[in-house]
């Protein structure tokens, strides 16, 4: 528990017990009793926290958010809170793009990119404590009034949680104002393209050379990312004689696999990687030599370049395509745990972004359905024809047969009207005709016993032996004394 002490002159001071036992104060100056009263509730609930150990309720930590940095200052002196380290946006984001200069470039390129969202929206140099959940709708709404895909504000969106969580875990804010902000769909369907094999022929034909020949072919035929696995591949890791690639991954190298895997050489792969092979010169380490130099490998500009000598028109998303298409032939021709081992991604990434509905898949289904209707068509007319095949005799004989039965039947006594005896054809025995007890014998046996319900019960198993004895009997007797005419 805390206390209100006056000092004297309208100054006030709070005083309460830590969980070590030690007194503790907080001066709060001049300030009416209800004021005074209000910082009272919050510091029993900090001090609270502290003893047990628990996190805050989100009404103080909304509270501890926006008081000024005296008050704040005089909290943490008595360590009911950690001190404020005051840093605009900017200098937040800037620190946490340098302390991650050994991610990969891409990572490196997204994390810019989202810094200048944000540094756009809210300023540079607006407090980082100060952005709210609220101030965070608003720039996920400006982002889409703005025109970005849904893709890019998804993106952007798990940039800006990703920040956040960062100066949460620092202590620098109470809570992520981004905890809440759902990403969208990362999915962007109008920028998936499958690439047909008529229209690669045409782009490898267009190539000046053999190593831009393997380069499309490795994307497009092998599935392989590029440039980080192209650029990456050994002539070590071409293994000729079991027709296997061993492809090391750089996005994938932190799994437990270390990002390698293994891909089939497959048949329309193989002539270029032995046009390759053959012109290499003794010793070459890389398959592909004329990008080593990663500033200057902007294979994109180049491929754009092929395609328009090409004279084909250019897809959207120029490598991912090619890898794309070739995952989604492989999936269907092989179980897609396979394809996913080939292709270097799961199930799931693959259903969203790499897999595709093709023409092809059109055509197959609708040759497969003439081909079941064609055979159900031959079979009617198989055997229709068997039947017309066989001629008018055997019909004539089977009509002789059939009027012969029919004569043969007209002398006997129909046999509609007699009901088989309850023995059956089986000997008399106790109980049939011969032997079977008289009706009013059955009903001198107590059948029924009234309980106090509303519905009469049979009392226990010799009753039900009773009554079932009672309606066979019955049945003995209408079935032989009654005549059915």
């Amino acid at each position: 528990m805390a206390s209100i002490s006056n000092d004297g002159g309208g100054r006030r001071r709070i005083l309460f017990v830590n969980g070590n036992g030690d007194r503790k104060a907080i001066r709060l100056g001049k300030m009416p009793m209800k004021a005074a009263e209000s910082i009272l509730v919050r510091v029993e609930a900090l001090n609270a926290a502290s003893i047990s150990n628990t996190p805050i309720d989100g009404e103080t930590a909304a509270w501890l958010r926006g008081i000024e940095d005296s008050l704040h200052a005089k909290l943490a002196a008595v360590g009911l809170t950690t001190p404020r380290n005051s840093m605009t946006l900017g200098e937040f984001l800037d620190d946490f793009i340098r302390k991650r200069d050994t991610s990969k470039a891409n990572s490196l390129r997204n994390f810019l990119q989202a810094k200048g969202r944000l540094t756009d929206f809210y300023g540079s140099t607006v407090d980082v404590r100060t952005i709210t959940s609220s101030m965070a709708e608003n720039f996920v709404a400006d982002m889409q009034k703005a025109g970005y895909a849904k893709a890019t504000i998804g993106r952007t969106i798990k940039y800006a949680k990703q920040f956040f969580k960062a100066a949460l875990r620092d202590k620098i804010i109470t809570e992520n104002p981004f905890e809440c902000i759902k990403a969208m769909a990362q999915t962007n369907e109008t920028r998936k393209h499958f690439v047909s094999r008529e229209v690669t022929g045409q782009v490898i034909d267009a190539c000046p050379d053999t190593e831009w020949r393997l380069i499309i072919a490795l994307c497009r035929f092998a599935g392989v990312r590029c440039p980080s696995e192209v650029l990456t591949l050994r002539w070590q890791d071409v293994n000729f004689g079991k027709n296997r690639i061993l492809i090391h991954a750089p996005k994938t190298e932190h799994h437990a696999d270390n990002g390698d895997r293994l891909v089939p050489i497959f048949p329309e792969l193989k002539p270029y990687l032995e046009e390759a092979f053959d012109l290499a010169k003794p010793g070459t380490e890389f398959v592909i030599n004329r990008y080593r130099d990663a500033t200057n490998a902007n294979l994109r500009t180049q491929l754009m370049r092929i395609i328009k000598r090409a004279g084909v028109k250019a897809w959207p998303k120029l490598f991912h395509n090619l890898r794309a298409s070739r995952e989604t032939e492989l999936a269907a021709e092989y179980p897609l745990h396979v394809v996913c081992e080939w292709i270097g991604n799961s199930a799931r990434i693959a259903s969203a972004h790499y897999l595709q509905v093709t023409e092809a898949d059109f055509d197959r289904a609708a040759q497969s359905g003439a081909e079941s209707g064609a055979v159900v068509a031959q079979n009617r007319a198989q055997q229709a024809a068997v039947m017309v095949g066989n001629g008018s005799q055997e019909w004539t004989e089977a009509q002789e047969i059939r009027r012969d039965m029919q004569m043969d039947a007209d002398g006997c006594e129909p046999t509609q009207n007699y009901l088989v005896r309850p023995e059956g054809v089986e000997p008399p025995t106790y109980g049939s005709e011969d032997q079977r007890p008289g009706f009013y014998d059955l009903l001198e046996k107590p059948v029924w016993k009234r309980t106090s319900g509303r519905k009469p019960a049979l009392d226990g198993r010799r009753n039900f032996l009773h009554f079932t004895l009672f309606f066979n009997g019955l049945q003995r007797i209408l079935y032989h004394s009654v005549p059915l005419n």
